[in-house]
């Protein structure tokens, strides 16, 4: 064998192998980005279901809407920092601006961020509008942007799917309304 062709030889198996190398890297980085992804969405998912995050959302969409009626109550929320009962505003906002971060920069995907969550940062959205309107009056419009992100990406997916993303092809389960008829009699 000439040198030449063992020269050849030698650089076709060093490409090989730095082109080996590269797959395994790329592995790597997205076997590692699922489970940095992870993380994320169990955090996300612990603080969702904690009791002080739920005692927020009930006073944001609950309690808010009729307080927000009172200009003593906007004249704080203009007014900054927030305290006493408004605090549960910054709990449910300030949740979903780090929600719509993870998101927007590709640490939680925005699919299943949506499928998990999707109707809830949604409804959370609307019920704090009005606030936000009112905050951005001095904090401008970069505040909770990463939050709008998420609602606007959220409502995006929800308007791709109006029925839920359960799969066409497996058969549903049968919900027996058991209720449905002492329910109606009730009024309900």
């Amino acid at each position: 064998m000439s040198l030449e062709a063992l020269n050849t030889f030698a650089s076709v198996g060093t490409l090989v192998v730095i082109a080996a190398t590269a797959i395994a890297a790329l592995a790597q980085l997205r076997h590692s980005r699922g489970g940095n992804q992870i993380v994320a969405l169990t955090e996300c998912r612990e603080v969702l279901e904690s009791e002080a995050f739920a005692a927020a959302l009930v006073f944001v969409r609950r309690e808010l809407p009729e307080k927000m009626n009172d200009p003593a109550i906007r004249a704080k929320i203009l007014s900054p920092p927030l305290s006493g009962d408004l605090r549960a505003i910054n709990i449910v906002g300030n949740f979903f601006e780090s929600m719509g971060s993870f998101v927007k920069h590709d640490i939680i995907d925005a699919d299943i961020a949506c499928d998990l969550w999707g109707g809830i940062v949604e409804t959370s959205w609307k019920s704090l509008t009005p606030v936000l309107a009112i905050m951005r009056r001095s904090a401008g419009p970069a505040l909770w942007e990463n939050f709008e992100y998420l609602a606007a990406v959220a409502s995006a997916y929800t308007a791709k799917f109006p029925v839920g993303t359960y799969p066409k092809t497996t058969k549903r389960m049968a919900v027996d309304d058991v209720w449905l008829d002492a329910d109606k009699a009730a009024g309900m």
